[in-house]
């Protein structure tokens, strides 16, 4: 989904908050659209928040939050940074959608971005899924 105004971003994160987004609505994309909205309202909000959100979204659609699926800490967190660091590179006054479709068309907006910062036996691991593991393959550039 390609997210042409920030109302679309709101409703789509509050339908996640609620728990009334379908599980094929939350993608890639509709990840980080939430992380922009929260940031944008509060970045230590969002970064204490998020993880509960998810977590409950997760378990509203059938899944599971354990230490091989679902809720991931270390996605989470380098995700709201991300989502953080795009914002603050932006002219003062973007709206959100015009973010989001720039940090889309970075590499932020690949689905193994994070690879980048983190081998696979590292960020795949139990400990990055129950808590933020730093990288290990170079430092994240924000």
């Amino acid at each position: 989904m390609a997210f042409t105004s920030d109302t679309e971003i709101e409703h789509t994160t509050r339908r996640m908050i609620d728990r009334t987004l379908p599980k094929e609505a939350w993608t890639h994309e509709a990840h980080f659209a939430g992380a922009l909205w929260l940031v944008a309202a509060d970045f230590e909000a969002a970064q204490r928040e998020m993880p509960g959100m998810i977590r409950a979204y997760n378990e509203s659609v059938g899944g599971v939050n354990s230490d091989t699926e679902g809720y991931h800490e270390t996605i989470t967190q380098a995700s709201l940074r991300a989502a953080r660091h795009v914002m603050d590179r932006a002219a003062p006054g973007t709206q959100l959608h015009l973010v989001l479709r720039e940090l889309m068309a970075g590499a932020f907006g690949q689905s193994d971005w994070l690879l980048t910062y983190w081998s696979k036996p590292v960020l795949f691991s139990v400990e990055a899924r129950r808590s933020w593991v730093e990288p290990d393959l170079q430092p994240l550039p924000f």
